[in-house]
């Protein structure tokens, strides 16, 4: 299948190139992002082995979609979508913590819980939940922003402590935060869907913070379907849910979570193709649209020709 494993780029005034566990990054002219997304799929920050076709597609184009539909709650770094697997914008400095927002108990939190810890990031959780428990109200867990390697649990007075994000611009990132996923979680709502954690990356470019990277995709989001939500939850059954997270429960079961020593099961064509179908499935009950795969065989010069005609137009 013709999957967008990497790329290899040279535009006019290119000034850096970055490779990310995800995302081929352009810099051009010190002054625009280039972000292709490619097929690479990571998780337990770990790149796996196979692309998983149109995977980068599906990312690009709900980020896109979401990034619009909440610039009005906070200005974005999108100026441009040239190619379903690309995104072009403004740079920005990172803020060095990554924003993380949790509805109800799983994922992370949920192992947290389990291994008998009632303090995440600073945050109390009351006794008694059980696994995929709505909290009695939205909470914040921030994570540090790791170059390479493990993102790391932090609690906002520690991120105001070290002196990590100034005072006042974390105050406004925490109501940003909030604000993005009481938007988010009624978009989810209009589709059956459950918005139960999400994590967001802000910069600042000419003083002002902008929302950055990808937003409310089910590489950065987890979701569950609202019908049977509550019956599932009173039988003690697992939640039908749209994340990554079955990615995460295969690879647990093949006995990896990146733990040192571990090595990755085999990716059979057949598994590498189930795990594009379930991303391709994401985007339609996300989006409520229908997922279109893009004409022309070679996606390489396909996105290399979309970047260079927005390039020149800019």
């Amino acid at each position: 299948m013709n999957a967008l494993k990497e790329t290899h780029f040279n535009f006019p005034n290119q000034t850096n190139f970055y490779k990310g566990k995800v995302r081929d990054v352009y810099t051009i002219a010190n002054k625009y992002l280039v972000m292709v997304v490619s097929d690479r799929i990571s998780a337990f920050d770990v790149v796996l082995p196979e692309p998983i076709p149109y995977k980068g597609q599906v990312l690009n184009q709900i980020a896109a979609k979401f990034l619009k539909a909440t610039a009005d709650i906070v200005p974005n770094w999108v100026l441009s979508v040239p190619d379903p697997s690309v995104t072009i914008g403004r740079i920005c400095e990172p803020f060095k913590v990554e924003m993380v927002i949790r509805g109800y108990l799983a994922g992370h939190a949920a192992r947290e819980y389990a291994a008998g810890k009632r303090q995440v990031c600073g945050v109390m959780l009351p006794e008694g939940l059980k696994e995929n428990d709505k909290l009695p109200e939205p909470i914040i867990t921030p994570t540090t922003k790791a170059a390479v390697g493990h993102d790391e649990d932090i609690s906002r007075e520690d991120i105001l402590k070290l002196g990590i994000v100034a005072v006042e611009d974390y105050e406004q990132l925490e109501k940003y935060t909030r604000a993005l996923f009481a938007r988010g979680t009624e978009i989810a709502a209009k589709q059956g869907l459950i918005l139960v954690d999400t994590k967001y990356e802000f910069g600042k470019a000419d003083g002002r913070i902008f929302l950055i990277d990808e937003i409310h995709t089910p590489d950065s989001s987890r979701y569950f379907y609202s019908e049977g939500y509550e019956k599932r939850q009173a039988a003690n059954e697992p939640q039908k849910q749209l994340s990554k997270e079955f990615v995460r429960k295969w690879l647990i079961e093949n006995n990896f979570q990146g733990k040192d020593g571990q090595v990755v099961p085999a990716m059979t064509p057949e598994k590498v193709e189930s795990i594009s179908e379930r991303y391709i499935e994401l985007y339609e009950q996300i989006t409520g649209e229908r997922f279109v795969k893009p004409a022309g065989a070679n996606v390489l010069d396909r996105v290399e020709g979309a970047i260079k005609s927005a390039l020149a137009s800019m």
